[in-house]
């Protein structure tokens, strides 16, 4: 572990630190001797789950902000006056930009470039890492790389298609250190319930404590580049300090159906899936994406990042956690 003395100490701000990655992220920060600094849309009602989880909460400074409300956004950075900034807000359901398309673009798309107009107007060389998503690809029947052109097939991909490119623009119109990381799929025991991840990995866990009789599900054959969210936020920060900034792809490069997903999960428990899965097509999205996969060869080029924990490995950390969680319920089910 690196750390900083107070005189180098690098001051960080994390646009939505509430999060799965501005949790890992916060962590990361904090043991490589930084001054970590979050933003909330309430931090007086948020409970920040993930802070206490991680047990980084006391060492956070913490700060409510409207990223759509230009005043606010500016007000924080202009009291923190950050080396770097990590762009992780916004909405991150694909299935309920659906429901509110409008509350995903201004909360992205809006968001990002009230980011990106403080930076200017402070002037000085803040460096910026912005999250985009492999979703802005679209199908990909060859893994993406960083020349494959974006086709968004969801509300909250055009947001983050369109945020991508502001990025993009005031790297080219103003110079500015600023990049994107393309991020595939990436979980942990932080990710919400809402995200099909730990749906499947909390139905398989309750199942197997007599809680649950039949897991709902959309379409199984669907196939994702998932990996380990701590090692995606780690090559978030190893771009930001790469000399030239780069719009990068963060994947593992492996790609696995949903269907494998469920078979681990439920295996894990003790449990013959086919026995408590059911799919629905109420849960089936008319433009789902049938198979998403990335080409992570630049990323590794360019900053020496690889994907580590393999996908069984990835399965395998979320039941343990849910398991702890879930004790003495789900006792006895080994994992």
């Amino acid at each position: 572990m690196s750390t900083l003395s107070t005189q180098d100490q690098k001051t960080a701000l994390v646009f939505g630190i509430s999060g799965q990655d501005g949790g890992y992220l916060a962590r990361l920060l904090l043991e490589k001797g930084y001054a970590v600094h979050g933003t909330s849309r309430d931090c007086a009602s948020n409970p920040f789950l993930g802070l206490h989880r991680l047990g980084i909460f006391d060492r956070v400074k913490l700060h409510t902000v409207a990223l759509t409300e230009f005043r606010s956004v500016f007000s924080v950075m202009n009291k923190v006056m950050p080396d770097e900034i990590y762009d992780l807000s916004g909405q991150t359901s694909v299935a309920l930009s659906f429901e509110l398309p409008v509350e995903a673009f201004e909360s992205i798309t809006v968001g990002t470039i009230n980011i990106l107009e403080c930076i200017r107007l402070l002037g000085r060389p803040i460096k910026s890492f912005h999250a985009a998503s492999s979703e802005c690809f679209g199908d990909t029947p060859a893994p993406a790389d960083e020349k494959t052109p974006f086709r968004p097939r969801s509300p909250y991909a055009m947001a983050k298609a369109a945020a991508f490119w502001a990025v993009a623009n005031y790297r080219e119109a103003y110079g500015m250190p600023a990049c994107s990381g393309i991020m595939f799929n990436h979980e942990s025991p932080l990710r919400p319930e809402r995200f099909v991840t730990q749906k499947i990995v909390k139905g398989a866990l309750d199942i197997a404590a007599g809680k649950l009789d039949k897991l709902r599900l959309g379409n199984l054959a669907v196939e994702r580049d998932w990996g380990w969210a701590p090692e995606y936020v780690d090559a978030a920060w190893r771009m930001l300090q790469n000399p030239t900034p780069a719009d990068l792809v963060i994947a593992t490069g492996e790609t696995h159906s949903l269907l494998a997903m469920v078979e681990q999960a439920f295996a894990l428990a003790g449990l013959d899936w086919r026995r408590h899965v059911e799919t629905s097509e109420s849960l089936i999205r008319r433009t789902d994406l049938s198979r998403s996969a990335g080409n992570p060869s630049l990323i590794r080029e360019v900053t020496g990042w690889r994907a580590r924990t393999r996908f069984t490995d990835v399965i395998r950390a979320m039941m343990a956690a849910r398991n702890a969680d879930m004790a003495p319920a789900a006792e006895g089910i080994a994992l």
